[in-house]
């Protein structure tokens, strides 16, 4: 199945259990020396009672499992995580279209420094990189990288 196969929806409360499954699974596979903040029922809980309810909550759907999901918090892209089977396949940059879409004023985002996979790709997207920061400012203490973009950019 490719990504033109999938559904894309705004997810529903049915969807958060599934939604940080695949939040957790994506996190393991493409952050191995981050720490996580947060235990593995910390994040379900989250996803169930503060994302779902309370953000623009989008899924990219794959034989009824979530295969990938974004989070629009005003004009934050704040939550972009891909099944890893699921990664260069084209969802990221469905997801990321649909962002734009959704925000075409323009987007901001953070992402760790040391996922560089993820800087490369929003700046395949049009993404400027604004600032750098030694993460004393996030929950998981890892330097991180604030992102941009702005239409016609």
């Amino acid at each position: 199945m490719n990504s033109d196969d999938l559904l894309l929806r705004r997810a529903e409360d049915a969807d958060a259990d599934e939604m940080a499954r695949t939040w957790l699974r994506s996190f393991s596979a493409a952050l191995p020396t981050v720490r996580r903040a947060h235990s593995d029922d910390e994040v379900r809980a989250w996803f169930t009672h503060v994302v779902v309810p309370h953000h623009e909550s989008w899924v990219a759907v794959a034989d009824g499992s979530v295969a990938g999901l974004l989070v629009l918090d005003g004009p934050e892209l704040d939550q972009l995580y891909l099944d890893p089977s699921w990664r260069g396949r084209g969802l990221g940059d469905r997801l990321v279209g649909l962002a734009k879409r959704q925000r075409p004023e323009g987007l901001a985002l953070w992402t760790f420094q040391v996922n560089g996979p993820a800087g490369r790709f929003y700046e395949r997207h049009g993404f400027t990189e604004v600032e750098r920061t030694d993460g004393s400012r996030n929950e998981e203490r890892e330097p991180d990288v604030r992102y941009l973009w702005k239409p016609g950019s």
